[in-house]
């Protein structure tokens, strides 16, 4: 029996000890995951950043503020105020663009326009976005401003609005060397996220993978196949654009965009070795961008109440959002848990006009607030004369008898 017993109590301690070794080699496993989830990406550029397009809030960065030679990544600014111009109704797509000696001029990547060719402004866009096209940069940058100097003057001037603070230009394309034309990865985010919310409409061509264009010269008309320098949308199957530039001194920089399941991540990599490490960085970054980040988004659909108003010719005021609320988390936080509360005041005052803001939206998670959207004027309500107070209080009278 006491053998027996012995021997029970052996096996006894052995199973205790294979349940410790298996609880530690499970909660080894749940650390392991967790650490390839969320340590940071193993990217080899010295310089980049991933950020939300919706929200502009920063993913994750490096070395993003240290400025550095952009290349042709610079041709986001161009292509922005090209797209800025558009809108405006200054400039139109069918217009035709003159190519200039100077433009001709422009080596690096090219397509290769002759002196007094033209080209529609949508097919040099197409250039610019698909083939990086420095003779076409230029040639659109003097037909919106009459010289190129003057265009980069209006790159400065939005990079400036943007709060792009470790910008300047000095060329539309990128070419030059010079220590006075640089950006930094986190103002190449700010100026791509700029172009892809505000004009979407860039993506009919910076999704373009090859296209034909026609040369019409009096020596006669050719063809060019447009092959865009962005390999990334055919290795990543969300990619969507943006940009490519490399030079000497700038190395290997991209500035790369991706939409998986509604969500839009912008990943830059400045100064990378070579062009193959310049696209894989940027895999990693967005995988890395995708596999943390979760939206938040409400569509403030929801009925507002009524807001009383003292002294106006109405006695309600009307309440709209100002638009829906978005909120990238990037902490693994349960959003089923994010709270609203309506904020408004007991009374207003009239004269109110429409967009007046009266109130807000206020989004809050685990007690933190995390952010929040106006609420506003749905219509304007003007002061009361003594000829509406008389006539509210006719009908009044009315209604009473």
């Amino acid at each position: 029996m006491r053998v027996g017993v012995t021997k029970l109590r052996r096996i006894g301690k052995r199973i205790v000890v294979w349940l410790i070794l298996g609880c530690l080699l499970i909660q080894t496993g749940f650390m392991s995951f967790s650490m390839q989830v969320w340590a940071a990406p193993d990217v080899t550029a010295p310089s980049y950043i991933v950020m939300e397009a919706s929200t502009g809030q920063v993913v994750c960065e490096q070395d993003a503020d240290t400025r550095r030679s952009p290349a042709s990544i610079t041709k986001i600014m161009t292509l922005l105020v090209i797209f800025e111009h558009i809108k405006s109704g200054r400039i139109h797509l069918e217009d035709l663009v003159t190519t200039s000696a100077y433009a001709k001029s422009m080596g690096g990547s090219q397509v290769f326009l002759e002196e007094g060719e033209t080209q529609t402004l949508e097919t040099m866009i197409k250039c610019i976005a698909v083939a990086s096209g420095n003779d076409a940069s230029v040639a659109v940058a003097e037909y919106i401003a009459g010289s190129e100097g003057e265009f980069v003057k209006l790159m400065n001037e939005k990079a400036e609005a943007l709060g792009m603070q470790n910008t300047h230009f000095v060329d539309c394309c990128g070419l030059t060397d010079s220590d006075d034309h640089y950006s930094s990865a986190k103002d190449v985010a700010i100026m791509s996220r700029e172009l892809i919310t505000k004009y979407p409409e860039v993506f009919q061509y910076t999704r373009i993978w090859m296209e034909d264009i026609e040369h019409k010269t009096p020596n006669g008309t050719s063809t060019f196949t447009l092959s865009s320098t962005n390999k990334l949308l055919k290795q990543y199957e969300w990619a969507t654009g943006l940009k490519t530039g490399s030079t000497s001194k700038a190395l290997y920089c991209l500035s790369a965009t991706a939409d998986r399941e509604g969500m839009e991540l912008i990943a830059v990599v400045m100064a990378a070795p070579n062009a193959k490490t310049r696209f894989q960085d940027a895999i990693t970054l967005l995988n890395y961008g995708y596999s943390v980040s979760q939206m938040y988004k409400d569509e403030n659909n929801d009925p507002l109440p009524e807001q009383k108003i003292e002294g106006g010719i109405d006695d309600v005021l009307y309440l709209t959002y100002e638009g829906p609320f978005e909120y990238l988390d990037t902490s693994g936080s349960n959003l089923s848990e994010v709270q609203k509360e309506i904020s408004l005041p007991d009374l207003v005052q009239a004269p109110v006009a429409e967009g007046d803001a009266i109130g807000e939206a206020v989004y809050k998670l685990n007690g933190t607030r995390i952010g929040s959207v106006s609420i506003l004027a749905a219509k304007a309500v003007d002061k009361a004369t003594y000829k509406d107070y008389w006539k509210k209080v006719w009908i009044l009278y009315l209604m009473k008898r």
